[in-house]
C-alpha cells in the first residue's frame, strides 16, 4: 500500500481551482501556518477551530488543489507547503494570501 497521498501536477491545476480552496479561512490559516514554519508540520500540530474529520477534509482540498505535499514519517502525515511550484504558477499567489490572513489575524489593516 502506497502511504503517499495523490499529488496534481501543479502544471494542470487552474488557478479557479487554487482560489475555490482559499476562500475558506481554514485553509488560508493552514497555508498560513505551514508558510511560517521552519519545517515540515504534522497533521495535528496546526491550531485549527475545527475537529479532526473535518480538518483532515481541509488538508485534502488543499492536496488535491495543489497547494500542500503529505507524506509520511512513521505514523505522522507531514505536511508542507509547494511553495516554489505555486509561486512558479501563480506569481505573488501565496505572499498576498500570506500578508493577508496575517493582517486579519492581528487586526491591522
Amino acid at each position: 500500500m502506497d502511504r503517499i497521498p495523490p499529488h496534481p501536477d501543479v502544471r494542470t491545476i487552474g488557478f479557479q481551482r487554487v482560489l475555490d480552496a482559499l476562500v475558506d479561512p481554514v485553509r488560508r490559516s493552514i497555508v498560513t501556518q505551514l508558510s511560517d514554519a521552519p519545517e515540515d508540520l504534522r497533521c495535528g500540530s496546526f491550531d485549527l477551530p475545527v475537529s479532526t474529520s473535518t480538518a483532515t477534509h481541509h488538508f485534502h482540498v488543499l492536496r488535491e488543489a495543489g497547494l500542500i505535499r503529505q507524506y509520511y514519517v512513521g505514523t505522522s502525515r507531514m505536511n508542507t507547503l509547494r511553495r516554489d511550484e505555486i509561486d512558479k504558477a501563480f506569481p505573488g499567489l501565496l505572499d498576498a494570501i500570506v500578508t493577508a490572513a496575517r493582517t486579519t489575524a492581528t487586526g491591522v489593516t
